[in-house]
């Protein structure tokens, strides 16, 4: 790799320094991957020697933090060009890998597979949405983004709505949806470095934070665009060798996309099979009882909290009066000390608990038939025509919002300002529709490989046999994963397990029976992903507060070095920040993307969609447009999801709420059409925007027509 580096020859013309650069980077890459490769052989051999898998997930971590950073120090940059738009050099192949790293986030890498093993059918909302979004990317935003030059979307919104206001708005959208979006991230990267390393999760989370931080401090985007292609080298090799894996472990076949029908057919007869499973209905009913017993007590909670107090004081006073064995006198100690301090506490873990109880009442451990299409039936009774009306609803809801919010993410759209051209910035979205395309078109794959093996592999075992790596992930969190003999037969039944659906790409390389060296790889992915999308969406908070808020609003005349220096701070500051919340674990990783989803689309594509299309939009228009969309959809979801209801402290029933049946995770439905409605009005009835705005929106939709400016 002597003589390459990230910079191109400054000493010849502008095409020939572009060529050579972009072999360089061939060069460059070419080596790293064939250089993974080596590593992961390596890994594998000292394996066999006997290296420990504590060791190698050790290993794993420093090697792939330690090569991000090390790209983060070679990219340091002061330059206000380079650290905000990689300069606007970065070839479209290249920057199509970076922007697919940025988007292969931890929810596409760790949910995506995990939320189709879960919700079959419904899940493939998600790959529609998030895929479909890059073609409204490619038609609508953008190359005209690019050919007004801008380094952010506040800044696009400052230029063309005419001044501050729109800008400063702008800015409190793109902090909000970041900074939602990037505590998901975070929360992915302490899951990894725990699993890797053993680490307490909150370790783990600052642990991996220092990855983030290393590469988006030192070079901004400079930095963030070369270490972006690194991680989805990484990302994307170790996300298909397990499922290439599965493929021909299960079908002899080594394309796991050609045989998805066939095995999601052998599902299909499984699930019919387990349905009846005599065994499965005993747990059931089983869940069923404790459902019941919880109900009666919530209908008398100061009543049912006394005697359950009694009853576990009562068994602590008998093992201590007939010297029952310590071990059993500490057990129900514990189980007194378990009992709820108070009728709220118990009124509040009796209804989780029910909660729990009533999910697990249904066949398939609560989980729908895979290829269902949608809950309910269109030909059966009232609830059933409601349950699929909704359930329809809900999916093509989610479709939209995710659409719309993908060609609206401020990090995403960043992206397509480091190309040298529009041109570039057009070819770039069909390369990152490529990249995406590789993850995307295994995901459905790969969820129902693994349901296969979980279905014929591991249910019918006996608790004593269970593979290994059920109980290393019941360690991790037992919220991801736990298993119990419900009821008491020693063999392992499906509606016996709980799996959150953030472990199965984790964990399918344990699942598959592949050498601990593919598990370490496959976490060392998702780690590429969380930390690939979190540089972006910590780069774009601290350049709106830097370059939008500071240097367009603040003090212009701030010189360059002050301004990057600005955005460092603010970066970390940020970060320490997004890490202490994704600590709390206050939600799953995929609602938390699909919120920041929701908010971007209302926030922001209605205004920028109009401010390119239309020129008679308005500042006044653009400002009332985006604050009433993003706040229509806050207040949705404020009021209907479970958590954000107790945080705004909402206690009506969730039905007095919801409109249309509506999930929260898609509130942007409401928001968006209210932004272009507001904007669209509003504009109308104010100012049109002065002449020269006018004409910069002609010759941006119409250059050869508006002519050169």
């Amino acid at each position: 790799m002597a003589g390459l580096s990230f910079e191109p020859d400054s000493g010849v013309s502008n095409k020939e320094a572009n060529e050579a650069f972009k072999k360089g980077l061939n060069k460059i890459y070419g080596w790293y991957t064939g250089g993974f490769f080596a590593f992961i052989i390596v890994l594998a051999i000292a394996e066999q020697m006997g290296l420990s898998r504590g060791a190698i997930g050790i290993v794993f971590l420093l090697a792939t933090v330690g090569l991000y950073a090390g790209i983060g120090i070679m990219s340091r940059t002061n330059d206000a060009a380079e650290y905000y738009v990689a300069g606007r050099r970065v070839p479209a192949v290249y920057n199509g890998m970076a922007t697919g790293a940025d988007w292969m986030s931890a929810a596409s890498f760790i949910g995506m597979a995990g939320t189709l093993y879960l919700t079959g059918y419904s899940g493939l909302a998600f790959i529609m949405g998030w895929t479909g979004g890059y073609c409204l990317v490619a038609l609508f935003l953008a190359p005209y983004l690019r050919k007004f030059g801008q380094f952010t979307i506040p800044d696009f919104l400052g230029a063309r709505y005419e001044g501050n206001l729109a800008r400063f708005v702008g800015i409190l959208i793109a902090i909000l949806v970041s900074f939602v979006y990037v505590v998901a991230q975070i929360y992915g990267v302490g899951l990894i470095t725990t699993r890797l390393t053993g680490l307490a999760f909150e370790i783990g989370i600052f642990v991996g934070l220092g990855g983030i931080l290393v590469c988006s401090f030192m070079g901004g985007m400079r930095a963030v665009t070369w270490t972006q292609v690194a991680q989805y080298i990484i990302l994307i090799i170790a996300y298909m060798i397990p499922v290439v894996w599965l493929s021909v472990k299960q079908t002899g076949v080594p394309i796991p996309q050609a045989i998805y029908g066939a095995q999601l057919q052998k599902v299909t007869e499984r699930e019919a099979q387990l349905i009846a499973d005599p065994k499965e209905l005993e747990v059931r009913a089983i869940f069923k009882q404790r459902s019941d017993d919880l109900a009666a007590k919530l209908k008398d909670v100061p009543a049912a909290l006394a005697a359950d107090r009694a009853a576990a004081q009562k068994k602590v006073d008998d093992l201590k009066a007939a010297s029952a064995p310590l071990a059993d006198i500490q057990a129900a100690e514990k189980a007194l000390a378990a009992v709820p301090k108070d009728e709220a506490a118990a009124k509040t873990a009796w209804t989780a608990a029910k909660a729990a109880a009533d999910g697990r009442t249904g066949p398939l451990a609560g989980m729908p038939r895979h290829a269902q299409q949608f809950a309910g039936d269109p030909n059966g009774d009232a609830k059933a025509q409601t349950a699929y009306d909704t359930s329809r609803r809900n999916f093509l809801a989610l479709v939209f919002c995710l659409m719309v919010g993908t060609a609206a993410l401020p990090h995403i759209l960043m992206r397509y300002y480091t190309t040298p051209s529009v041109k570039e910035a057009r070819q770039s979205v069909t390369w990152s529709l490529f990249f995406i395309f590789l993850l995307y078109f295994t995901a459905p794959a790969l969820a129902v490989l693994v349901k296969y093996e979980v279905f014929n592999v591991l249910v019918g075992t006996p608790f004593d046999k269970l593979p290994a790596w059920v109980g290393a992930w019941a360690k991790v969190d037992p919220a991801l994963l736990s298993i119990a003999d419900i009821n008491k037969d020693g063999i392992f039944q499906l509606g016996e397990m709980r799996i959150g659906g953030d472990i199965i790409v984790l964990a399918t390389p344990e699942i598959a029976g592949l050498p601990y060296v593919i598990s370490g790889m496959v976490a060392a992915g998702g780690l590429a992903a969380a930390l690939s999308t979190a540089d972006g969406l910590l780069l774009t908070i601290a350049n709106a507060l830097s370059h939008d808020l500071y240097y367009k609003m603040i003090d212009p005349n701030a010189p360059t070095a002050r301004r990057v220096m600005i955005s460092k701070v603010l970066l970390l500051v940020v970060a320490l920040a997004a890490a202490y919340v994704a600590s709390l674990k206050m939600a799953d990783i995929l609602f938390l993307v699909s919120a920041a989803f929701s908010l971007a689309a209302a926030g922001f594509f209605p205004a920028l969609v109009l401010g390119i299309f239309w020129k008679r939009a308005t500042k006044w228009g653009a400002v009332l447009g985006m604050l009433s969309g993003v706040s229509i959809t806050l207040y949705y979801m404020a009021t209907t999801h479970p958590w954000l209801r107790g945080v705004f402290g909402v206690t009506g029933p969730v039905a007095d709420y919801t409109w249309w049946g509506i999930a929260p995770i898609s509130a942007g439905i409401f928001g968006v059409p209210l932004g272009f409605a507001v904007i669209i009005i509003v504009s109308m009835l104010t100012k049109a925007p002065n002449r020269e705005i006018q004409e910069l929106v002609e010759h941006v939709r119409y250059p050869n027509l508006a002519g050169a400016k």
